[in-house]
């Protein structure tokens, strides 16, 4: 509660205070009231704020900044990975899968599904043959198994799973999915891309579906961690119903720490939700929250381009598969996608549109500038990932106020790159994710973890990946594009006022200045006093939200 003799409820001195704001970059102080800030500014500024109650935070010097905002991840997905399912590295070999499912399946009972992620896309081939699937089968103990590949777009079934999914030699190919056949046999490899992975999500819900108990947990869960990482804001991507059902219900109790912004899906090749589009936007009112705010719409546009999944304006490398002169398509017509962003512009919604490839990406800037011409000034748009853009398109994203969602592992070497690289030209590959030339173009440019995508939300290996175009972990070597490289101060607005501009969340979060929300980290060094190449090693020390402190690591 607010103090009501006008004094701060809390003061932070003694620190060195990098606050995100243009108008002043540092400081050693700042007054907190009623969960806003209120004075920024010198201990002698913020002194005549101490009232009899007031807390004061001594920081002894430690550096403090904005909380970190993602502006793109799986929340919900990563809470429920952790509490309920399997989960294994993305760079695990086909013999470390194995093992992680045969110890796993020690704890089921014998007809209990196995689900879990992410096998990494570079798998693909490998596992593309019935005797991969066999040994899935053999460690799984004949049970039903569904493992998620590292995009959360593809998935690997056991033969249980296929059974029970009435998926044989004879079953055709579902819209918008492939189901990936042995090379030598014709049967099902286990292998299912894109939309025919929904084909075994459907039979395996009904015994994994969480109650709303179990939703509220994965939520909370989650949000415990992103705290740990100094997250204080973030963007849920592709939301289900009963998903944002768990978030108001948290921010009704007043459990919900964290400013989230809900992107409700239009359409789903990989997720299986029951609700999606006008029926999902059904619900926006009565879901809105104080901290809980469903302002934007995400639409899957293309897949990713490993599966070939991906839209592109030149073809892929050549393949048995597809021949010299694939494309890939989009999910939908140019004229349905205008249809979607005219629709909820109306209705005063954002768009959040996912774009593997070039010529999807063009789809949407084409777009949004007929819904702009057409008045629609106010709604958000943004390009989710974005890897791929046509050189004459860059500029286009700051003349549309189109902003640029950025995830990592798509900027420094590394699974991802490694399977990019196996299906398009090693010049685009070498120019993948052009964040240096989106700035120079004036473009808003924000991160996202796609936390499980990743494997974890940490945006110090994002901060580092971009300021070095190297691998944070050290285990490859070299740079990707080290042309698209960008400075520290810029990669932390990446990652703080930039993610809340993009959400619609400027004005109330992503830099310490008055007005804003007292949403703020202290960190165990200063990441402007070490190298770059150390910057992953950043560790979040003390999370606050709204004024209180929502994590301590001691």
């Amino acid at each position: 509660m607010s103090n009501v003799d006008g004094a701060a409820d809390l003061l932070v001195t003694n620190a060195a205070v990098y606050t995100v704001d243009g108008e002043r970059s540092h400081a050693e102080a700042f007054a907190v009231r009623g969960g806003r800030i209120v004075v920024v500014g010198s201990a002698d500024d913020v002194a005549a704020l101490r009232g009899p109650s007031t807390t004061v935070l001594d920081l002894h010097g430690a550096f403090v900044m904005p909380g970190l905002v993602d502006v793109h991840n799986h929340h919900s997905h990563a809470g429920r990975a952790a509490l309920f399912e399997l989960t294994f590295s993305n760079t695990a070999s086909y013999d470390e899968i194995l093992s992680a499912v045969r110890a796993y399946a020690a704890t089921k009972g014998p007809d209990e599904w196995i689900v879990g992620s992410s096998w990494g896309t570079g798998l693909l081939d490998l596992l593309g043959h019935a005797q991969a699937r066999r040994g899935l089968d053999e460690a799984a103990g004949g049970r039903p198994v569904l493992l998620t590949d590292d995009s959360h777009h593809n998935r690997w079934a056991s033969s249980r799973a296929l059974e029970l999914a009435g998926i044989d030699a004879a079953t055709p190919d579902p819209e918008r999915g492939v189901i990936v056949r042995d090379p030598e046999t014709g049967e099902p490899s286990g292998v299912l891309l894109e939309a025919a992975g929904l084909l075994v999500e459907d039979v395996a819900r009904p015994a994994v579906t969480l109650t709303a108990a179990q939703q509220e947990q994965s939520s909370a869960h989650a949000i415990g961690i992103v705290h740990s990482y100094g997250i204080t804001a973030f963007q849920d991507a592709a939301i289900s119903l009963d998903q944002m059902r768990a978030l108001k219900t948290l921010d009704d109790r007043g459990e919900l720490r964290a400013w989230v912004v809900s992107s409700m899906t239009v359409n789903d090749q990989i997720f299986g939700y029951a609700e999606l589009g006008d029926a999902l936007i059904a619900h926006r009112a009565e879901l809105t929250g104080e901290h809980h705010r469903p302002d934007f719409i995400k639409i899957f546009l293309d897949g990713t381009p490993p599966a070939h999944s991906g839209a592109f304006l030149e073809p892929y490398l050549p393949s048995d598969a597809h021949g010299a002169h694939f494309h890939g398509t989009t999910t939908m017509p140019a004229d349905e996608l205008l249809g979607w962003l005219r629709r909820t512009a109306a209705q005063g919604i954002s768009a959040k549109i996912h774009c593997s490839g070039d010529a999807a990406v063009r789809m949407v800037l084409d777009a949004v500038e007929t819904v702009r011409a057409e008045g629609h000034t106010a709604p958000l748009y943004q390009i989710a990932h974005g890897q791929f853009i046509a050189e004459s398109d860059l500029p286009r994203f700051a003349q549309l106020e189109v902003s640029a969602d950025i995830s990592p592992f798509l900027w420094f070497p590394g699974v991802i790159a490694d399977a990019l690289s196996t299906v398009r030209p090693a010049d685009e590959v070498a120019g993948l994710q052009p964040n240096r030339a989106l700035i120079d173009s004036g473009a808003l440019v924000a991160g996202g973890s796609d936390w499980p995508v990743s494997e974890t939300p940490n945006a110090w290996e994002g901060i580092e990946g971009l300021v070095t175009r190297a691998d944070p972990s050290g285990q490859r070597d070299g740079v990707l594009g080290i042309e698209q490289a960008i400075t520290l101060a810029e990669a932390i607005e990446v990652f703080t006022v930039n993610g809340a501009t993009a959400m619609g969340l400027g004005a109330v979060t992503g830099s310490i200045e008055p007005g804003k929300s007292a949403d703020f980290v202290v960190l165990d060094r200063d990441p402007f006093g070490i190298p770059a190449d150390e910057l992953h090693l950043v560790t979040v020390e003390q999370t606050y939200f709204g004024g209180e402190q929502v994590f301590s690591r001691n």
